[in-house]
């Protein structure tokens, strides 16, 4: 909706100010005035024995045109004195509109970095250059998955597309040769879109919240994919407390199930170990999954939880995973108002711990 063009900020501080002046001096000469009139007689002139005094009649003459010419000069005064302070106030917010306004047409790389002392206009600025770099950090997150998850969804298109060529080329390939293979490419395009689907609700934190105990979580995570440690050769090892927290429980299940899935495909081929832990310290709810696997180095292992970041080559290619666990993990643990530690170990393997706020345990009474 267009609105009708007023006064600028400036024009109207500055007739404030000088509105202001001219009560003032208006005031001012009034009493000025009525103290005259207390102390001087009445009349043009009064005869004494120094001479004449001048009276109420002579000063109302000679006072008005000093009282205009007064009132004159504070005016003007107040316009040029108000237009300087208030282009001088106003200055910082000038700097903060012409810095809102580059963002507006897309240079979000732009910063105020107001000097000075710390007042309003400086918290404003900081504020704002903070939301800056945030913006510019998520769109350039945002840029690199767009074009990370356009490369991994047509791997698999253009997987399907060459077996339906070689297909057709060769009649001689028997079908269920084909509909396997079309099987497992599709089964893994699923998979991608229903990350990519989890990853988008985690971030826009469109979930109900409830009491959560991690603990049960955890057992249930390890309970289930037990199965899938033994077939690796690996074994599961689970402790800790009642840990209660606030949150989805389907989210915070999935979350606790990508570490230790992640755990078990990137272990040692034989006898490793996965070790889930849980425990509830200084008001914050700690999940902590490591793993037994090869030794990372600490540039690699800050890249993991970036989207289609693989640490190592799964053990198994029925499980090859989709690039996206840990960035999955670490978007719900920020929709829980949580943070996620990644170290590696020193005998190798990775020790990842997710801390989200505690919830009073008498909560589940």
């Amino acid at each position: 909706m267009a609105n009708t063009p007023g006064m600028s900020v400036r024009l109207k501080f500055t007739l404030s100010y000088a509105g202001f002046l001219m009560v003032a001096g208006v005031l001012m000469l009034a009493v000025v005035w009525v103290f005259l009139l207390r102390y001087v007689p009445g009349g043009n002139a009064i005869r004494t024995p120094v001479g004449l005094y001048p009276g109420q009649h002579f000063l109302l003459r000679s006072f008005t045109p000093a009282v205009g010419a007064a009132l004159t000069f504070l005016l003007a005064f107040g316009l040029l004195g108000g237009w300087i302070l208030a282009g001088h106030m106003l200055a910082p917010l000038s700097r903060i509109t012409d810095a809102a306004r580059l963002a507006a047409n897309g240079s979000l790389s732009h910063r105020i970095r107001m000097q000075g002392r710390r007042d309003e206009f400086r918290e404003l600025a900081d504020v704002f250059d903070t939301m800056l770099a945030r913006l510019e950090a998520q769109l350039a997150e945002q840029q690199r998955f767009a074009a990370n998850a356009s490369h991994e969804l047509r791997t698999p298109l253009a997987i399907t597309q060459t077996l339906l060529d070689v297909a057709r080329n060769d009649p001689a390939l028997g079908a269920g040769v084909l509909v396997d293979r079309l099987h497992a490419v599709n089964a893994r395009a699923i998979d991608l879109t229903e990350a990519l689907l989890l990853l988008s609700r985690t971030d826009q934190r469109s979930f109900t919240r409830e009491l959560v105990d991690l603990s049960l979580i955890a057992e249930e995570v390890a309970e289930t994919l037990l199965p899938l440690a033994e077939k690796h050769g690996l074994a599961i090892e689970t402790s800790g407390e009642l840990t209660p927290t606030i949150g989805s429980h389907a989210l915070l299940l999935q979350m606790t199930t990508n570490l230790v899935h992640n755990a078990i495909v990137h272990n040692v081929p034989e006898n490793g170990t996965v070790r889930v832990g849980t425990a509830f310290r200084s008001g914050f709810a700690a999940l902590t999954v490591e793993n037994t696997g090869e030794k990372l180095p600490p540039k690699l292992v800050s890249t993991l939880t970036e989207p289609f970041q693989r640490g190592t080559k799964r053990l198994r290619g029925d499980h090859a995973g989709v690039g996206l666990g840990l960035a999955i993990v670490k978007s719900i643990a920020q929709a829980h108002d949580g943070t996620i530690t990644i170290t590696p170990r020193t005998a190798g393997g990775l020790r990842v711990t997710v801390e989200l706020p505690g919830a009073p345990p008498h909560l589940d009474g």
